[in-house]
């Protein structure tokens, strides 16, 4: 019989609707359940893709003794962490502040009143049963131990939200905050640290940043370097696009194959900015292929994107993606499929499992036959099984491919990427906007019940800001001053910085507020690029200051572990350009779009840019700004004080320059 799982909305707890351990949803009625029958909670932790989550499931959740074992002495609660972000938060403090690590399957036992009192993660069937003993005897052998354990991982975990001071961060911080980035990056294969590698995209954008504002050209150097060695490596999935999550190794060789949405909106946005900075062909391929994946295999039928392809195909991890030179040969022939073998790095040993091999792409092929034969191989992996589709809806990783897509259109000139943007856009706003208040996910057009957290209305509102900017069309712009206005109202702390969940949320045992950046912007960070972008689209005081002092709030991570703050960095890399303002107005014709071309074709850190109608209604930087002597013109501002308009291309190019 399906247990209390069968009525979520999580794909990742509907995987566990049929597991014989009696499941609850995190909320109320578990704890006063566990109150009543005086046992711990047993909280399980986990997310669709994740390849671990599946192991312990299959060894110990499906197993009918270990659920026996967990019914009779605890009540179990399975939380999706991307569903409930602010759960996760909390016990994975939690977790770090027990173990030193964390990780996913993330299990904690807790009292009745929801303070952990032990953390792990992934248990083989046998520890695991040992460990149900343990916790059993602790729990009714001593009780006292057991809550004071509690009470004081508890109060570790508040502490740690308040341990970092705000900093500045001026031009001297920035510069450091660089250096130390260059010591930790890895001169030969890219990325920084040894294995596992993780692609570090907002770190890439800081130091993308960091070089338009400077001209430092070891940040680029970095840059560019981990751009090709990622884009030529097994985590690229060679032939449909798209990045995994990491790599096992520090060559970036086999992967995790899970794609998250997030992981391949921001790549997708730094390979675009790479190309605006340099040119690089590698780059803008990638970053339309790279696009191409988020719509052909991510779009939901709702029109918004979907958070995850699984790790695994048919409970083996890494099934659909690789090869052996005989299957190359069955594909394309004898002579071809040596051929690829060769191109692809795929070897008689195998690079990964089995005799299997990854796809690497060291060199670029000969186009005309490189076209035809990935063609091929990417039809013929098509029949093969797939990876299970995680169709949850998150409102904040669709900022980030709104954010992406729409600038991806106007900058490759691809209106299909645009109109992806807009129906996300459409679809998040009509759909997870509930009463003012965002939501965190829906699934299948059904909005779920969980409140969104800061990133949700940072991210989004990022998004919202890049499509404003694409499409000159003012709802945008107001849609993300209403969201940045709730998210100043609601998640404050008094310093200038953000908690991670509103002021009237659930109440946890902590309020969890993390301002480093990890595998996506933080909840402060994300609010603090939306705030300065739209301080610059809108002249607004009051979201310019708001901005810096997130920033701030934000600057003693920075100075002390820059690698995980990348988005903090970045915004203050625009705070201190400016950033650049550019209002382009005059009617659509070549003259105005050769202006824009050159507008947008600008590096300058967090740069905006607004084009249309002189006066045009709902678009800030185009007031009083008319057209000169009859002809389309451009004024950049800074701050709202604007050089002196021009009307020319080069001149404009020249003024970007200064």
């Amino acid at each position: 019989m399906p247990n209390r799982l069968a009525t979520a909305t999580s794909p990742y707890l509907l995987q566990h609707a049929d597991n014989p351990v009696d499941w609850w949803e995190w909320g109320d009625d578990a704890f006063t359940e566990a109150r009543r029958r005086d046992v711990p909670v047993l909280l399980s932790v986990g997310y669709a893709a994740c390849h671990w989550c599946h192991v312990m499931a299959h060894e110990s959740f499906e197993d009918a003794g270990v659920a026996a074992a967990v019914n009779a002495r605890f009540v179990a609660v399975k939380v999706d962490r991307e569903e409930r972000p602010d759960v996760d938060a909390v016990y994975m403090t939690a977790t770090t502040e027990l173990t030193g690590q964390g990780g996913w399957p993330m299990t904690c036992f807790l009292t009745p009143d929801g303070e952990p009192f032990y953390c792990g993660t992934y248990y083989p069937r046998e520890n695991f049963l040992a460990l149900l003993d343990a916790i059993t005897e602790a729990w009714t052998q001593r009780r006292d131990a057991v809550v004071q354990q509690g009470a004081a991982i508890t109060d570790a975990v508040a502490r740690r939200t308040s341990r970092l001071t705000p900093e500045m961060l001026d031009d001297a911080a920035l510069e450091r905050a660089t250096r130390l980035m260059a010591r930790y990056a890895d001169p030969v294969r890219g990325g920084f640290g040894g294995a596992p590698k993780f692609p570090p995209s907002m770190t890439l954008e800081h130091l993308l940043r960091h070089h338009a504002r400077t001209g430092d050209p070891e940040a680029l150097r970095i840059v560019e370097r981990t751009c090709e060695a990622m884009a030529r490596g097994g985590i690229y999935d060679q032939l449909a696009g798209g990045f995994a999550r990491y790599a096992v190794d520090a060559a970036w060789v086999v992967p995790h194959f899970e794609k998250m949405l997030y992981d391949n909106a921001q790549l997708l946005r730094v390979y675009l900015h790479l190309h605006r900075a340099t040119g690089s062909a590698l780059a803008e391929r990638v970053a339309r292929e790279t696009a191409d994946f988020l719509r052909a295999e991510l779009r939901t039928p709702e029109g918004g994107f979907a958070s995850a392809l699984d790790a695994d195909t048919d409970g083996v991890e890494g099934l659909t993606y690789v090869w052996t030179p005989e299957q190359l040969a069955e594909v394309l022939g004898p002579d071809d499929g040596a051929r690829a073998a060769q191109v692809l790095a795929v070897t008689p040993e195998g690079t990964f499992e089995h005799g299997t091999s990854t796809l690497q792409l060291h060199i670029d092929p000969e186009p005309s036959w490189w076209t035809g034969a990935r063609a091929r191989l990417a039809e013929a992996r098509a029949a093969r099984p797939q990876p299970a589709r995680d169709d949850k809806v998150v409102t904040a990783w669709n900022g980030l491919a709104i954010a992406a897509l729409a600038e991806a259109g106007i900058l490759l000139g691809v209106p299909g990427y645009v109109s992806a943007a807009r129906d996300c856009a459409d679809l998040v706003l009509r759909l997870h906007l509930v009463d003012g208040r965002l939501r965190r996910a829906s699934r299948e057009g059904v909005v779920g019940a969980a409140p969104g957290v800061a990133a949700d209305y940072g991210d989004l509102a990022e998004g919202l800001l890049a499509l404003h900017q694409a499409t000159g069309e003012a709802r945008w712009l107001e849609a993300a001053g209403g969201l940045l206005d709730v998210a100043l109202a609601r998640f404050g702390d008094d310093a200038g910085g953000f908690f991670d969940v509103a002021d009237d949320a659930e109440r946890l045992v902590s309020r969890p507020k993390d301002p480093s950046d990890g595998a996506e912007p933080a909840g402060q960070s994300s609010l603090a690029g939306a705030l300065c972008t739209y301080a610059a689209l809108t002249g607004s005081p009051r979201h310019r200051e708001a901005a810096e002092v997130a920033v701030a709030a934000a600057g003693g991570l920075a100075r002390q572990a820059p690698r995980f703050a990348g988005w903090a960095l970045a915004v203050a890399e625009a705070l201190a350009v400016g950033p650049l303002q550019v209002a382009v107005v005059g009617h659509d014709d070549e003259p105005r779009a050769a202006l824009e071309h050159v507008a947008r074709a600008a590096t300058s850190p967090g740069l905006v840019v607004a084009v249309g109608e002189p006066d045009a209604p709902g678009m800030p930087l185009l007031a009083g700004r008319p057209l000169v002597d009859g002809r389309a013109a451009a004024y950049v501002c800074r701050g709202f004080v604007c050089d002196r308009p021009v009307t020319t291309a080069e001149d404009l190019a020249g003024a970007l320059a200064a």
